[in-house]
């Protein structure tokens, strides 16, 4: 993995070693392709200090960011170095929304890849009866489309639809994920993927489907969290498609 660029002077070893999972996370979107060219957000907050978190320079392409070049916001979106680049305006009122309200959340991603559109679209949303759709029961908040997510006065209709869940379904748009750390949230969002792609391709088919009991959804889903709460589960994922990648395409940096 390409961890071994050098790190500057007046950086932490641990802000730092969240700028290198950072940008690997940024390139792992693009090689799953899963990117809307420049735009979308990955954030993740900065450890031990409140309301402060690094997004992407926006106007680079994910494959270009860097663990350097990555930039440093507050939770209203006002830069707190001194980058050449800005962040999209579009990305603070939700991911600042989140950082700020939600304790359990270090890590968000919002992707509007088309499977994901296409269930945002639809009034049931996602369906709990694959195997990875199983997983997400109980975890979903839905919310309204107001349009482009611009203005502060819409954070809190947001976090009221996100409550206490970790999947916000922004309706006719997209999603929002968000776990404690990167692996987690990585590792939900490919759940997350996997689950719109199998409900597409299955709406795709015709016939009926077999539907799950809601025992065995909720089954699922608490087995999936206690499997990446504290094994070691999600970042073993997220190190191997790192490896798979760079096997793949050459070091990211």
């Amino acid at each position: 993995m390409s961890s071994h660029v050098t790190k500057p002077d007046h950086c932490s070893e641990e802000e730092w070693q969240l700028r290198v999972k950072l940008a690997h996370c940024y390139h792992l979107i693009d090689f799953f392709g899963w990117t809307e060219t420049i735009f979308n957000h990955i954030s993740a907050r900065l450890p031990h200090i409140d309301g402060e978190y690094l997004v992407n320079p926006f106007g680079l392409n994910y494959t270009e960011i860097t663990p350097k070049n990555l930039i440093k916001v507050d939770v209203k979106g006002n830069k707190l170095d001194d980058s050449p680049y800005d962040g999209n305006p579009a990305g603070f009122a939700l991911h600042g929304a989140i950082h700020a309200a939600r304790e359990d959340v270090h890590c968000v991603i919002h992707t509007h890849t088309n499977e994901v559109s296409a269930v945002a679209m639809k009034k049931a949303g996602f369906s709990h009866d694959s195997f990875y759709g199983a997983q997400l029961y109980g975890r979903v908040g839905y919310h309204d489309f107001e349009g482009i997510t611009l203005f502060d006065d819409e954070k809190e209709r947001m976090l009221k639809s996100l409550g206490d869940k970790h999947i916000l379904v922004l309706r006719n748009h997209g999603i929002a994920v968000g776990e404690f750390d990167i692996e987690r949230t990585f590792f939900l969002l490919w759940t997350v993927q996997r689950a719109a792609e199998i409900q597409v391709t299955s709406g795709a088919l015709g016939g009926a489907d077999v539907l799950l009991g809601e025992d065995v959804q909720t089954k699922c889903a608490d087995l999936t969290q206690m499997l990446i709460k504290d094994s070691g589960f999600a970042d073993k994922f997220f190190n191997a498609m790192v490896r798979k990648m760079e096997l793949e395409n050459g070091p990211c940096w």
